[in-house]
């Protein structure tokens, strides 16, 4: 093959591909690997998920193609959970799209609304497909500190102002992957007048607004005023239901955006299958109550994780939301370097902060994605490691 297109030299193997590929040899080995990288939700969906998903396969005629915009059920289901989450009037044929998972919406989102030379403000550390799909279509980055002293929230008067007066998207995501941290609504009013004052489009990846220990789910941007002029959120069930590999999410907010997300979808891929969309539906309207029981596991996990990473004199924080303890690596290691040896000599698997970008340097990403038994066995091989070099 002669052709290899410049904008494809853009695009990196994905970490947890390239990841992927070591744990499957460590395991043909005999290793045993316990992962705490991946965001990957480890428990099931309830059993009325299933249950809608397994009824609707046996429907003879719900195997075809279905719309890009889904059914006019699913879209409903997606306005009346924010209208019960957070008193939003969304209209179910403006101001939403089902996607095939949140992370084609985000990538699509570059193609549709960017032209190369455009100016995306990215978090840092982030997700890495905020910056991919912008470098895909040949925008410029540039990055916004995420600091702890300033709570993991970007400082928007830090910007230049010869790059906000360029800037077409700013990109947020709260709670946040991978620091764990929230923002407030009151925050997210001031991202909306920022955005009315320079014309910027804001994107929201809210992925994670049900995974809360409070009992509350985290605010949504589109909650303040004016924030249909200029903001989409995206929302997936992936985190919220563990519904990960379902992939099934929605695009909610500014109607002009989401047409033009919509124009490429339909040139791009296809729609659910249609027992997705039922499962879907019954996720969002059915018992809502397991999730809050799903959470208190969550708040277990990250209590032994944190508890244990403090005795072995590592920093971290509770998480008050997301799934994922945002720790400090000890002193004199590079992020990379300490989560390979550790995978290397102890089976325990680790992102490094330097994945998620160059301020993520001198962290690890701890996900709570495994059983507590398991979570306990990782932390103390860890600590005996630890122990062995100090």
């Amino acid at each position: 093959m002669k052709r290899n297109p410049e904008r494809m030299k853009k695009l990196s193997p994905y970490f947890f591909a390239r990841l992927s590929q070591r744990l499957v040899e460590m395991k043909i080995q005999g290793r045993d690997v316990i992962r705490l990288d991946e965001g990957s939700p480890d428990m099931p969906p309830a059993a009325h998920i299933i249950k809608a998903l397994s009824e609707s396969a046996n429907q003879s005629d719900h195997h075809g193609y279905q719309s890009h915009l889904g059914t006019p059920a699913l879209r409903q289901s997606w306005i009346d959970q924010y209208r019960r989450l957070y008193g939003l009037d969304l209209d179910p044929d403006r101001n939403i799209i089902p996607l095939l998972g949140s992370k084609e919406g985000i990538f699509h989102l570059s193609l549709a609304m960017l032209d190369p030379g455009d100016i995306v403000l990215v978090p840092d550390p982030g997700y890495i497909t905020y910056t991919r799909g912008a470098l895909f279509i040949g925008a410029d980055i540039y990055r916004m500190p995420l600091l702890k002293e300033n709570n993991f929230l970007p400082d928007l008067q830090a910007i230049p102002s010869e790059v906000i007066n360029k800037a077409s998207l700013l990109w947020l995501n709260y709670p946040n992957n991978p620091t764990a941290s929230l923002a407030d609504q009151s925050f997210f009013d001031q991202v909306i007048a920022f955005s009315k004052q320079y014309d910027i489009l804001v994107c929201h990846d809210a992925a994670y607004t049900q995974v809360t220990y409070d009992g509350q789910p985290a605010p949504s941007i589109l909650s303040s005023p004016g924030a249909l002029d200029v903001a989409i959120e995206f929302n997936s069930l992936s985190k919220s239901h563990n519904m990960a590999g379902w992939r099934t999410a929605a695009v909610l907010g500014n109607a002009t955006a989401l047409q033009a997300i919509f124009s490429l979808k339909t040139n791009a891929d296809s729609s659910h299958f249609r027992p997705i969309i039922d499962a879907s539906i019954a996720a969002l309207d059915g018992d809502q109550d397991w999730i809050q029981e799903r959470n208190a596991i969550y708040r277990q996990r990250s209590d032994l994780v944190v508890a244990s990473l403090r005795q072995m004199g590592v920093k971290a924080d509770l998480p008050s939301a997301s799934m994922y303890v945002w720790a400090s690596v000890p002193q004199g290691w590079k992020s990379m370097d300490f989560a390979t040896q550790l995978l290397e000599q102890t089976g325990v698997s680790l992102t490094p902060g330097i994945v998620f970008g160059d301020y993520g340097e001198g962290y690890v990403r701890i996900a709570l994605t495994a059983s507590i038994e398991r979570a306990r066995e990782a932390m103390d091989r860890m600590g005996e490691w630890m122990t062995s070099w100090h």
